[in-house]
């Protein structure tokens, strides 16, 4: 004899699928969350990472700043020192040439003349004396157009005053300081130069 089943079997497999679906739902659900939750904890190390990356350079870049400044500092303590340099040994040079100027000063003076007064402004000369004659003026200028330091005298002045009846001349007259004897041979090594090229 045939056996027969009354029970809702369908209904009890339909129960069973949908038991089924909904683990897998849930589960998917879980699996996603976790996902998230590894998504989310990855890229938040990644940018914390960065950004302590870039705290690290924002530091290291200060410093940098730092170091620049006390390098262009000490740039501009080196120009200073290094223009002390160049007027010291500006200073130096011409003190050479002031001693040789007095110096050549003193031996082209004629007899029968005396220096009052000098002022100097650049290579120009103003010799302010007195002298017994005109002649003796002259002579003094002959001397300074011998002079290997002195040149061009141009009297300008010349008058008889009565306050000294030893020198009773007054003169001024100017004169050129002739540049120093390395200034003058780099002018003359030029010159050929230039005639060659001519």
């Amino acid at each position: 004899m045939a056996k027969i089943n009354l029970l809702p079997w369908r209904e009890e497999r339909r129960k069973s699928q949908q038991r089924q679906f909904n683990g897998m739902l849930g589960l998917a659900a879980v699996a996603g969350l976790v996902l998230s939750a590894l998504v989310y904890l990855y890229y938040s190390g990644q940018v914390t990472g960065q950004n302590q990356r870039n705290e690290l350079l924002r530091q290291e870049i200060a410093a940098v700043e730092v170091k620049i400044k006390e390098i262009e500092e000490l740039d501009k303590r080196k120009e200073s020192l290094l223009a002390r340099k160049r007027v010291i040994e500006e200073l130096q040079g011409k003190r050479y040439e002031m001693v040789s100027l007095f110096t050549e000063l003193a031996k082209t003076i004629a007899d029968g003349a005396q220096i009052s007064t000098i002022r100097q402004s650049g290579p120009d000369l103003v010799i302010q004396g007195r002298a017994q004659s005109n002649a003796r003026v002259s002579s003094y200028m002959r001397n300074i157009m011998a002079s290997p330091v002195v040149s061009d005298p141009d009297l300008t002045v010349i008058e008889a005053r009565g306050g000294d009846r030893a020198l009773p001349y007054e003169f001024i007259l100017n004169a050129k300081v002739k540049a120093p004897a390395a200034e003058a041979g780099q002018d003359t090594g030029a010159a050929p130069e230039q005639g060659g090229a001519q």
